[in-house]
């Protein structure tokens, strides 16, 4: 192919100064968007490869992250599916994300720019966020494909052109501009990575650490740098509930909350319908009224972090529960309000309280003891869940407890009974 300049087809004239002026306060988000892309593109990758459709053995899939201080660029690489000269003009020279006038539409007036890119999925265009040009080289997975390197400099201008690339996949430039030079920060882009990218389920590399080596015969030790892969591929949410102990699901609490305690139990969620929900939600111990919210829920939406602002999500007396749950099927590119009358995630917040109050039933059943040993924890969340909630009321009656004034733990029906006696 020959060198080819053309326009970027938007529907307005230029999505950019949009991009830019709508999206400013969630600049950060870029980062999770191009990961992201990166993880779809390797994920491709290995589901054609089972299919037969990719021949030969696929190597290493990790993806990287990398800044040159130098020549003041981030770069995300993958090795994943790569694309063709023509499905990059197809996908990245047409900006087809709901349209912009329906974007600007949505977002009009809105007090907080918070979390809207990601909702809204403008993905690989998010870097002009931060950048002010953008360069992608990539060359398909598919036999015989021809590298190409695509450059826009935030206009609607771009150019296409052959390019020199040995190996299957894409890396995607972003030249930083002196306004967003703070992604130029290894503990800025660590954060990040953190943040978005924990539980992605490719690994991640970004940079090196040291590892020790065992000692050799003579009883001396090194370290040695190796790849510093920043992500638990496998989280405990997405295993089933039958392969993991109890230490697992201490360990992957700890992994969400590296300083708090221990934690009383947790309930393990998994339904594929009517719709599709993973996640472990953990009951906390709240002594002090100052540790409530200080740990919060996660949202993912396929292993990436989307939000811990949950509370169209989850009842809001739940929201004093810690951990994380999993739907692709929560609208992430709506309203609030929206959401607030959204039919599936209505079904969702039914299913978690119906999830919770089977398991504190379960519990109170099964051990009294030890469920009066945990209440002085978890009594507020369940007194606010009766207050808030009539259909949790009509469950939690039966294991809410009153304690009298010798500090005996009584049900309301016991208790009832025991007025009775002493009458």
């Amino acid at each position: 192919m020959t060198i080819e300049k053309g326009t970027i087809a938007v529907q307005t004239e230029n999505i950019f100064p949009i991009i830019k002026k709508f999206l400013y306060s969630d600049h950060e988000i870029f980062l999770r968007e191009l990961v992201s892309n990166a993880v779809d593109a390797t994920q491709k990758l290995k589901k054609l490869s089972s299919i037969d459709e990719i021949k030969g053995e696929l190597g290493d899939t990790t993806i990287e992250v990398k800044i040159d201080k130098e020549q003041k660029t981030l770069t995300i690489s993958d090795k994943g599916i790569g694309m063709t000269a023509e499905e990059v003009k197809k996908y990245i020279n047409q900006v087809a994300f709901s349209s912009a006038s329906e974007f600007l539409e949505t977002y009009k007036g809105l007090e907080d720019g918070k979390n809207i890119i990601g909702h809204f999925g403008l993905g690989f265009y998010s870097a002009f966020m931060v950048a002010d040009k953008v360069m992608l080289i990539t060359k398909s997975a598919k036999e015989n494909a021809e590298a190409v390197r695509w450059i826009c400099d935030g206009s609607t201008e771009f150019t296409l052109e052959p390019w020199e690339k040995q190996d299957r996949g894409t890396e995607v430039i972003l030249f930083i501009n002196e306004e967003n030079k703070e992604f130029l920060e290894e503990h800025r882009i660590q954060e990040l990575l953190d943040k978005y990218c924990k539980f992605l389920p490719v690994a991640i590399q970004f940079g090196e650490k040291d590892a020790a080596v065992p000692a050799d015969e003579e009883g001396t030790e090194k370290n040695i740098k190796v790849p510093n892969i920043i992500n638990n591929t496998t989280p405990a949410w997405t295993k089933k509930p039958a392969d993991l102990a109890d230490d697992d699901y201490k360990k992957f609490y700890t992994e969400l909350y590296p300083y708090s305690e221990t934690p009383l139990f947790w309930i393990h969620l998994n339904v594929d319908y009517p719709f599709h929900l993973t996640g472990i939600l953990y009951f906390p111990k709240i002594k002090k009224s100052y540790e409530i919210q200080k740990n919060k829920i996660q949202l993912y939406a396929n292993q990436v972090f989307v939000t811990d602002d949950v509370k169209e999500i989850v009842p809001e007396w739940l929201t004093l529960l810690h951990g994380v749950i999993d739907s692709p099927d929560i609208p992430l590119n709506v309203s609030r309000s929206y959401l607030q009358s959204d039919q599936s995630v209505k079904k969702i917040n039914n299913y978690i309280t119906k999830k919770v109050a089977e398991k504190l039933e379960e519990l109170f059943k099964k051990d009294r003891a030890d469920f009066e040993q945990k209440w002085e924890n978890i009594s507020v969340i369940i007194k606010y869940g009766m207050l808030s909630d009539d259909k949790f009321y009509e469950r939690a009656v039966k294991f809410c407890l009153l304690e009298n004034t010798e500090g005996k733990l009584f049900t309301i029906e016991e208790y009832k009974e025991h007025i009775k006696i002493n009458q």
